[in-house]
């Protein structure tokens, strides 16, 4: 089996992303971590890639259900015949590796220490089927799924930012490297090739800890403060971008199901180019469920499943339903940090009532107000 790094160059990727994943050596459990825009997905890719090519199975394994449908698409284009990636979210890998009836815990996970267990009793028995698993945006992972893989894989890589840490079940860089044990290497890739600079400088006043990351060079639109007298209103503005913009892709991300749902129907009504596409983790399966991402058009996504994503244009829609939260909590900054950071070119900050929420106050230099 082959354990020295496999150099191979990929036109899509900066010298610099080229000159991390060509440093990763094939073998032990490695943490990645960069700000937003740096390529951490495209990179999980390319290194999933790299490690089929030693002949064991590999799983480019995500949280999100969405971020997976992404992952997948990417790895279409990248996938050696004979050495194929399997994307994953971390629930359904577990599933395949201990069964339906892995023991499941009272806060929606699993039963870590159980699974453990039983992974250590099977250490060694089949060397040739233990995996190696990369995961995307792998902050958001509990410390008991890592302290489980670093036993039932035969490596893993992690991409993760913790300044993007959404969900309740979630690890630091320093949680992960000491679940995945000592030896663990750390690695930093810089760079944002996403945001405009507008666009990144806005996200700045959000961010929570971590070091400052490069602000882009690149400039476009200062992003836009607007109020909506009502969804109504928020729809035809939406649809009048997606009409001036046909080629692009436009991600509203909504904090409240019913105003995705009622904008969906509006948006279905509207005569777009594109029919709209809505993302619901409910769904099973079908429209609502199974998306076309790389497609022009509308996509209405909640912000618990937007991180990994980017879009031409984005559209947070309902900022007024942070209004009764403090304005300087980690958990506020951090999510708009994140819904921020996936507009490529422009961004729309929306809301409705009779005050500005007191999180959008103070921005004067940063957006437009309209």
């Amino acid at each position: 089996m082959t354990t020295a790094n496999t150099p191979v160059l990929h036109p899509d990727l900066t010298s610099a992303q080229r000159d991390c994943l060509d440093a990763l050596p094939l073998t032990g459990n490695h943490v990645v971590s960069g700000p937003p825009g740096s390529g951490k997905s495209l990179l999980a890719a390319h290194r999933a890639v790299h490690l089929s090519l030693t002949g064991r199975p590999t799983f480019l394994i995500s949280r999100s259900n969405l971020l997976r449908q992404l992952l997948r698409g990417t790895l279409q284009g990248l996938t050696v015949p004979g050495a194929p990636v399997d994307a994953a979210t971390g629930y359904t890998w577990i599933h395949r590796h201990f069964g339906h009836d892995a023991p499941r815990a009272e806060d929606g996970w699993f039963d870590w220490t159980e699974l453990t267990r039983r992974a250590a009793a099977t250490l060694g028995e089949d060397d040739a089927a233990t995996p190696h698993l990369v995961i995307d945006e792998g902050q958001d992972l509990p410390q008991g799924f890592y302290r489980l893989v670093r036993l039932a894989a035969a490596s893993v890589t992690v991409f993760a930012d913790e300044c993007q840490r959404l969900t309740e079940t979630n690890s630091t860089l320093a949680e992960i490297t000491d679940a995945l044990g000592r030896s663990t290497a750390r690695v930093e890739i810089t760079g944002n090739h996403r945001n405009t600079r507008e666009i990144a400088s806005l996200a700045e006043h959000f961010r929570t800890g971590g070091s400052r990351p490069e602000i882009p060079l690149r400039s476009g639109a200062l992003p836009v403060v607007r109020h909506y007298a009502a969804v109504k209103d928020l729809a035809d503005d939406i649809a009048a971008m997606a009409g001036r913009q046909p080629r692009q892709r436009i991600g509203v991300i909504v904090n409240r199901l019913p105003t995705a749902a009622d904008l969906m129907r509006r948006l279905e009504r509207a005569g777009l180019a594109h029919e709209p596409q809505l993302y619901s983790s409910a769904a099973s399966s079908g429209r609502y469920r199974d998306l076309d991402l790389a497609r022009p058009g509308v996509v209405l996504v909640h912000r618990a499943s937007a991180k990994g994503l980017d879009f031409d244009t984005v559209v947070i829609a309902d900022a007024e339903s942070d209004s009764a939260d403090d304005p300087t909590s980690a958990t506020v900054r951090m999510a708009y940090y994140v819904m921020i950071t996936r507009a490529r070119e422009r961004l729309v900050l929306g809301w409705q009532g009779s005050r500005l929420p007191r999180h959008l106050e103070g921005l004067e230099g940063w957006v437009r107000t309209r």
